[in-house]
This record gives C-alpha cells, sequence and structure tokens, in this order.
C-alpha cells in the first residue's frame, strides 16, 4: 500500500470529492484508510448509567485507498507515489517532482 499514516491526501472520489485531510490510520488487509474530517459517519449511543443521556457520536468512517491521491511535500500536488531504492532503502517518490519522501 503506498499511502501511510500522516499524509496528505485529496479525495477523488466520493461525497467529500475534493477535499484534503490527513491519513489517521490505515487498514493494509482492507485496503482502507481512515481520514481526518471525511467519511463523517453518525453513531448513536446509548446511555450507560442512570440519569445518563444518549447521544450522538460523529466519527470517521474507512475510506478506499483507490478513491485517494497522495499530496506531496514538496511541490503541494496530488501524485501518483513511486518507489526508488538508494543503497538498500527504499524511497517513496513523487511522480510530478521526483521528490524523495519517507
Amino acid at each position: 500500500m503506498k499511502v501511510k499514516k500522516g499524509d496528505t491526501v485529496l479525495i477523488i472520489a466520493g461525497d467529500d470529492k475534493g477535499r484534503k485531510g490527513k491519513v489517521i490510520k490505515v487498514f493494509p488487509k482492507k485496503n482502507k484508510i481512515l481520514v481526518e474530517g471525511i467519511n463523517i459517519q453518525k453513531k448513536h449511543v446509548r446511555p450507560r448509567r442512570e440519569g445518563e443521556k444518549g447521544q450522538i457520536i460523529e466519527k470517521p468512517g474507512p475510506i478506499d485507498v483507490s478513491n485517494v491521491k497522495v499530496i506531496c511535500p514538496k511541490c503541494g500536488k496530488p501524485t501518483k507515489v513511486g518507489y526508488t531504492k538508494v543503497k538498500d532503502k527504499k524511497f517513496r517518490v513523487c511522480k510530478v517532482c521526483n521528490h524523495e519522501f519517507e
């Protein structure tokens, strides 16, 4: 998977198309990611104790990796990610400006 935790991504499909966000969590086996502020879902929570009120919690839901593009930290453009090897170390590379990033 070419997207990592902490990357800034652009959403290219779905209801949040065109919005940017930071990757919170990655699920490689499911090929999905959690993006901060994107794909917000509402969850109804029952009261746990007597006298406590029930509430509706909003939290981000997983989004498929194919619906996002990584934003290059150097040029700031959405890009595809490639790989290059330098002295037995593998780096991700921006396909637009050839900038290496971790």
